[in-house]
């Protein structure tokens, strides 16, 4: 799908980050973006940056994911582009001091990671299946998940998150075949260590030592190299039902 000033766009988590670079990487390529974001203030800025909508979303309601789409069409038009950034991270140990992992936190994760991107995509998906094909191969849209190399590799005290991630890789092929027909194409990116807010808080020494594990480049992912790939996702129509690791080789070590 080429992207231009008739293209409507929606990312979830678009205030900062990944997301937030995925917003402006389509914005600059003339798209119309709306950004649906728990950040009221970062998302505000990030609309007003990128020229589109922002709207307050909890991508775990569905509820919510349904008002911010109702929003997005009133404001924008349908999405035919769907970009899942939002998650969370805590870390617990399945057991610490004597305790079990707390089975809120656990759900709390599932229910954002992953149940958050079913959420956004399943209903964009058939908001885009309303639309008139566009271009030669019947497409109506493209839905790109994030999901983490914690769902291979998952670190100690990642096992909510690296379940959570595990799931949004196991829903893309089936996501993908579900919606073959109706000419909507899904592919996940599985980002490895990558330059985000959570990451720039840290020490600079330890943002290197993190860098330093990375095979080539032996550095940090750039959010901007993550947009580029969700980019050629959108515009390549043969890239369909495939998770791609964005990782620079790094395979995480238990710690």
């Amino acid at each position: 799908m080429q992207i231009g000033q008739e293209t409507v766009a929606a990312v979830t988590g678009g205030a900062s980050g990944l997301g937030g670079a995925v917003a402006r990487m389509l914005a600059e390529q003339g798209a119309r973006v709306a950004i649906l974001d728990m950040d009221a203030g970062k998302g505000q800025a990030m609309a007003e940056e990128t020229g589109g909508l922002f709207h307050q979303t909890d991508v775990s309601d569905p509820e919510s994911v349904s008002a911010a789409l109702d929003a997005v069409e009133a404001g924008l038009g349908t999405p035919r582009v769907c970009v899942n950034c939002a998650g969370i991270g805590p870390a617990a140990k399945t057991v610490s001091k004597g305790a079990p992992h707390d089975a809120a936190l656990f759900a709390k994760v599932i229910a954002v990671n992953q149940l958050g991107t079913f959420h956004t995509a399943s209903q964009a998906a058939a908001r885009m299946a309303a639309l008139e094909p566009a271009g030669d191969d019947g497409e109506r849209g493209v839905i790109v998940n994030t999901a983490s190399v914690a769902a291979y590799e998952g670190q100690i005290g990642q096992v909510a998150y690296a379940a959570s991630k595990g799931g949004v890789v196991g829903m893309t092929l089936p996501m993908a075949r579900d919606l073959s027909g109706l000419g909507i194409r899904v592919c996940t990116i599985a980002p490895g260590l990558f330059r985000t807010p959570l990451l720039e808080g840290l020490p600079q020494d330890v943002q290197d030592s993190l860098g330093a594990q990375v095979p080539f480049p032996s550095r940090l992912g750039a959010p901007e190299e993550f947009a580029q790939l969700a980019r050629h996702i959108v515009e390549n129509r043969m890239l369909n039902g495939e998770v791609i690791r964005l990782d620079g080789a790094i395979r995480m070590a238990p710690r």
